[in-house]
């Protein structure tokens, strides 16, 4: 009897122990990574900013960000200092990239004292380095461009916002645009886990051959012209979720994968 309790036991602690030891092997093997992507008309220019209600969107912001947590946010139509304050108040790191309009930078109003207007990306980890770069296709008064940031993490984390579509010209603009993020997030290294989040104001996915795509087709505002896209062979089974933005013209998109390695 004393026998088969202690083999009993035995078998037991062997049980917990392979247990921990594959918990604890998925755990350094796969990660959850999210990223959350926002359009939130900061300019104090565009026609959407009386929906705004500043500073009623940077708080909605603030909140989204506090609420899920994410390890990557990216924003489009924001101003350097919101994004500051977005930054501090949620404990993130932040890369601002300025969109030139007109052919120098454009401070923000309505009110002023916010900064300028750009692009940016925030990450839960610390960031290591950054590139950002203009299209070489261009219409209209706003420059448009992409940036990345290398985080501490290993993940490579991007924001771009294009060209309008409508017109013939500005659809080919848009599409060339499309062309050259293609390349931009193809250029990176096979294995390097690279995600992107941006307003691209079309339908049809930019994401290179090798990455999934995720849009905002169940938002309510302009819904199907957010997107996030990452390779596939570092990030596993994409699964999207529209969060309603009160004070913005567009909603808000979460995305969730597996993070390998």
């Amino acid at each position: 009897m004393h026998r088969l309790k202690l083999l009993t036991a035995v078998a037991s602690t062997a049980v917990l122990a392979f247990a921990s030891t594959a918990a604890a092997a998925g755990s350094h093997g796969r990660s959850d990574y999210s990223l959350l992507q926002m359009n939130l008309c900061l300019s104090g220019l565009a026609g959407c900013f009386a929906g705004t209600h500043y500073p009623a969107v940077v708080d909605e912001a603030i909140a989204k960000v506090q609420a899920n947590r994410p390890d990557a946010v990216t924003l489009n139509e924001a101003c350097s200092g919101d994004v500051g304050r977005i930054a501090a108040e949620t404990g993130y790191h932040a890369r601002f990239s300025t969109v030139i309009f007109n052919g120098a930078p454009l401070p923000c109003r309505n009110p002023t004292g916010r900064g300028v207007f750009g692009n940016a990306v925030l990450t839960r980890a610390a960031i290591e380095g950054a590139q950002e770069a203009p299209y070489s296709a261009q219409l209209g008064s706003e420059q448009r461009r992409w940036v990345c940031v290398e985080g501490s993490d290993g993940v490579r984390a991007c924001t771009s916002h294009l060209g309008v579509s409508g017109t013939a010209e500005q659809n080919a603009t848009n599409g060339a645009q499309c062309v050259e993020l293609t390349d931009v997030l193809a250029s990176g290294d096979a294995i390097e886990p690279t995600i992107l989040g941006g307003d691209m104001n079309r339908q049809a996915s930019c994401a290179p051959r090798g990455f999934w795509t995720e849009r905002d087709e169940e938002a309510v505002q302009d819904s199907g012209l957010q997107h996030v896209y990452g390779n596939w062979s570092r990030f596993a089974q994409p699964r999207d979720e529209v969060l309603p933005m009160t004070f913005s013209d567009h909603d808000a998109l979460l995305v969730h994968a597996l993070l390998h390695g």
